[in-house]
């Protein structure tokens, strides 16, 4: 076992004082470190912004029609069939310029020809079988019209079937209603849209108090909807009625703006 000199650890004692009182002197090194930290950090105040969906909805009035009438004729002879379409498709195209449809806005279709056949059966019990006959030939084509006279093609739509009556078969297909002027439409929809979006914000905050609207930050336009008149259906992709003369046009866009 060793001994330490009294002298010496006397020595060390004062060593180990003086030690304690340079370090009580000086700050603690994590003090020191977050004190650094601290100030190279900047406090940013929360940015505050409000969300609103606007919208706009206008009625119109299709300014274009489309529509067709079947005309078919049957024959046992397939000659025989084309002949009698061709004849009665002549009659239909003369029967629409007598009601003032331009020979301009007429477009008749090729035509086609299909067999008909009907089901016969032969033998009895077990024996028994089902043959196809053919039976004759029934020749189709389509006459379509397409014009601005909406009202006039409409009301022929609606009449052509007195052809009927002269041994003509036809049968009127449903018409198909367009706006020509849309794509101008909906960018006054959008601007409307984004007015409402902004009033709608804007009796927010003067309800509920404590800020107002500051910049637009985002604006996000969404689709346009053509529904039949009367209808708020909506789509992700859009909607765009033609079975309908009357159309409702509704615009949706979400406005995002930051507030002071």
């Amino acid at each position: 076992m060793t001994v330490i000199p009294k002298s010496k650890w006397f020595g060390g004692k004062a060593l180990i004082a003086l030690g304690l009182v340079c370090l009580s002197t000086a700050p603690p090194l994590s003090t020191y470190i977050a004190s650094r930290s601290w100030e190279r950090v900047k406090v940013r105040p929360v940015e505050r912004t409000i969300r609103v969906t606007g919208s706009a909805k206008q009625r119109i009035t299709s300014d274009l029609i489309e529509w067709s009438a079947t005309v078919s004729a049957t024959a046992p002879d397939k000659l025989a069939a084309y002949r009698k379409l061709h004849t009665d498709v002549e009659a239909t195209v003369a029967y629409l310029k007598t009601q003032g449809v331009p020979d301009g806005e007429i477009f008749p279709d090729s035509a086609t020809i299909e067999e008909q056949f009907t089901t016969v059966y032969e033998g009895t019990g077990d024996d028994r079988i089902a043959k196809q006959v053919l039976t004759g030939y029934q020749a189709r084509q389509f006459v379509s019209v397409r014009s601005t006279d909406v009202q006039r093609v409409e009301r022929v739509s609606r009449e052509i079937t007195q052809l009927l009556e002269n041994n003509i078969s036809v049968t009127s297909n449903a018409p198909a209603y367009f706006y020509t002027k849309l794509g101008d439409l909906k960018i006054e929809m959008l601007s409307a849209a984004s007015k409402d979006a902004r009033t709608r914000a804007e009796n927010m905050l003067k309800s509920a108090g404590g800020a107002s609207l500051a910049s637009l930050r985002d604006a996000d336009m969404g689709v346009i909807n053509v529904n039949p008149a009367n209808s708020s259906e909506t789509s992700w992709e859009g909607n765009n009625d033609t079975s309908s003369l009357e159309k409702d046009v509704i615009a949706i866009v979400h406005v995002t703006y930051g507030l002071r």
